[in-house]
């Protein structure tokens, strides 16, 4: 069984900067774990393995370069984006799905994505496209990475430096992140169902 702790342990300050960087916004890193991936590299801070502070600085650092990354992308890439044929790390409905959250939230979508699985990987590129005022972009970007790097990172800590035996509960705990994360997009995918089945 794929053990996360471990993995984080193994790949360091580097690989986490690399995963966050490849998941907020280039378009194969959607399938990356980053919510889960935040929240246990926090519990690790709690337990020596990491410094909390440099930890959640360099995610921070990580989530806004790999938006600006997809950003660039987006704005260079335009309309080609949408006729690209699906392979194992591209497929349209991803796109769609992050294109109709865009133009239901509007700016916005840059702080609320990141913390939406797909999501938040198609959105930096969806405001590229879409040539959103860079300046803005860049604010909401700005907010977006300072609350979901921390929020989780610190998370993660602190629920590991208070809750006795926290080994015990990490494994739960993270399928939990995972699933809460998931729950705006299938909501949204629900209300986009309906919509279509009773216009």
């Amino acid at each position: 069984m794929f053990n996360l702790e471990a993995f984080i342990q193994a790949i360091g300050y580097l690989g986490i900067f690399g995963i966050i960087f490849a998941e907020s916004g280039l378009f194969f890193g959607f399938f990356l774990p980053g919510d889960s991936l935040l929240f246990t590299a926090g519990f690790l801070a709690s337990q020596g393995f990491f410094n909390v502070w440099v930890l959640a600085s360099l995610v921070f650092v990580a989530a806004v370069l790999g938006d600006n990354a997809g950003y660039a992308f987006g704005k260079k890439a335009g309309p080609m984006i949408f006729k690209k044929e699906d392979s194992f790390f591209f497929h349209k409905d991803h796109v769609a799905r992050a294109q109709a959250f865009y133009e239901s939230h509007g700016k916005k979508t840059i702080v609320l994505a990141r913390f939406i699985p797909v999501v938040r990987t198609f959105a930096p590129i969806l405001a590229g496209v879409g040539a959103m005022h860079y300046r803005t972009f860049l604010i909401y970007n700005i907010l977006g990475g300072i609350l979901w790097s921390f929020g989780f990172v610190f998370f993660g800590y602190f629920l590991g430096a208070i809750v006795p035996d926290p080994d015990r509960y990490v494994l739960p705990i993270v399928f939990v992140v995972i699933f809460v994360s998931f729950v705006p997009l299938l909501l949204r995918l629900r209300t986009r169902k309906k919509e279509v089945d009773h216009p």
